[in-house]
């Protein structure tokens, strides 16, 4: 199959539902790295190589050399909060960066200023949104959000926009009937279906404005087959789950090798303090629910007791979250994990992660919207699962388990770019080296 992939001309518009932490950061990061004053360090397309053809080939070029990518000075920002304050008063609020590194793109953030956001009080009950949209049902929010796509795209002289969900995770809830069809979705917005999330009107609105949206919260929103039907007719990409930070990206990262040395394992406790709003969110049970399964479901497809029950089949996976106030957005979080060696014998694993939140997420946004405009542009509708990389619950084609090993992640990540560009796969068997060198030899 081959790509014909447009070029990244003219500008791409980044839409943030949430104006909070992780978008401040990300908004504010970007503007100090367009003027010079900062690095962008966890970015994968901005600062990561990915190689090309043969070891010997010593081909490794910068990804956003190899693809093409939107460059940053392109990128317009704008976005929704249940906030009126702008980015700079947000940012300032949220007291992730330091005031030296704000004052100096202070005009830049002041002059981005949240939309109305679509708020139900019932989905974040910690939260009391003040800067609300108010209309008479979600058919009449979907079309408020369609038409504020419309503005930013045309008062900022925008080519192309995608959507990535930065705002705070909803409360847990399951797929319904209102869910199934895109015919029952749409008689739900109208008739003001509970079942229908902040979150998935968002989704619906940028789906049917041809805007790929991807999901940073671990919220139901847009694996539901409603929206995923909607968005291969509409040839639109979509992708999530929740942002793969802190104490969910050390687990991908220990737990496969653990899995690849055959070591058992036991117990895996894990406890978090976290202070920011996302910490305030995740105080009420409802919403510590949703977050709880996307984080538990990291471990079961890594250590799979079904495949290796001597291994794992006993394993005991306990997840904490905890409000802290002190702490703001510096997440701690402590991992003890149970081990076991050559006879049985045991071992422990002690992990103190001391992060901070944002500053590990704000690269992810960015990555995401740049390769979800790229999928667009190479017409990749639907799930794109190559995205998996940056999240904790990757979205997947109907009865398709996710892929959870870091590694294999951005093997995958790295493939599709090779793909689409008309580059070889590389499968790293190496065979073909020490071949050559037996031929030589003859």
């Amino acid at each position: 199959m081959s790509y014909n992939i447009k070029k990244a001309e003219g500008k791409l518009g980044i839409l943030i539902p949430g104006l909070g932490a992780v978008a401040t950061t990300l908004i504010a990061g970007v503007e100090s790295i367009r003027k010079g004053y900062s690095k962008p360090v966890g970015s994968l397309t901005q600062m990561g190589n990915i190689r090309l053809g043969k070891r010997t080939d010593n081909r490794y070029p910068l990804v956003k050399d190899f693809v093409p990518l939107a460059q940053l000075d392109d990128i317009v920002f704008g976005g929704w909060d249940v906030y009126e304050d702008n980015v700079y008063q947000a940012a300032s609020n949220a007291k992730v960066l330091e005031s030296s590194i704000l004052e100096k793109v202070k005009v830049e953030l002041e002059a981005v200023k949240p939309f109305k956001a679509v708020f139900d009080k019932d989905y974040v009950k910690n939260l009391d949104g003040t800067h609300i949209k108010k209309e008479a049902n979600k058919w009449n929010l979907a079309e408020a959000v369609i038409k504020d796509i419309e503005t930013f795209k045309t008062e900022n002289n925008l080519d192309r926009v995608v959507i990535v969900w930065c705002a705070s995770t909803e409360k847990y809830i399951e797929t319904s009937d209102v869910h199934k069809t895109v015919e029952a979705f749409e008689t739900g917005l109208k008739n003001n279906d509970p079942a229908i999330a902040p979150s998935m009107i968002y989704a619906y609105a940028a789906i049917k404005s041809g805007v790929p949206f991807a999901n940073g919260a671990p919220n139901l929103t847009i694996d539901i087959p409603a929206l995923e039907q909607l968005a291969l007719e509409k040839n639109v990409p979509i992708a999530g789950k929740d942002f793969k930070t802190g104490q969910t990206l050390m687990k991908t990262i220990v737990a496969p090798g653990l899995q690849a040395r055959s070591l058992g394992v036991k117990g895996w406790f894990s406890t978090n303090i976290l202070g920011n709003r996302d910490g305030l969110v995740l105080d009420d049970p409802d919403n510590f629910k949703t977050k709880e399964v996307s984080k538990l479901s990291v471990l079961e497809q890594i250590l799979n007791g079904e495949l290796s029950p001597e291994l794992y089949g006993e394993l005991y996976h306990k997840v904490r979250i905890n409000y802290y106030p002190p702490h703001g957005d510096n997440k701690e979080s402590w991992d003890n994990i149970d081990i076991f060696g050559w006879l049985g014998y045991q071992m422990q694993i002690k992990i103190n992660f001391l992060c901070r939140d944002s500053i590990l997420a704000a690269p992810i946004v960015l990555d995401i919207a740049l390769f979800m405009d790229l999928a667009n542009r190479a017409e990749m509708s639907g799930i794109q699962e190559w995205l998996s990389f940056y999240f904790k619950t990757p979205q997947t084609a109907e009865g398709l388990p996710p892929e959870h090993d870091i590694f294999k992640q951005l093997i995958k990540l790295q493939n599709t770019l090779r793909h689409i560009m008309g580059e070889d796969l590389i499968t790293h068997l190496g065979l073909d080296y020490y071949q050559e060198l037996v031929e030589s030899m003859q």
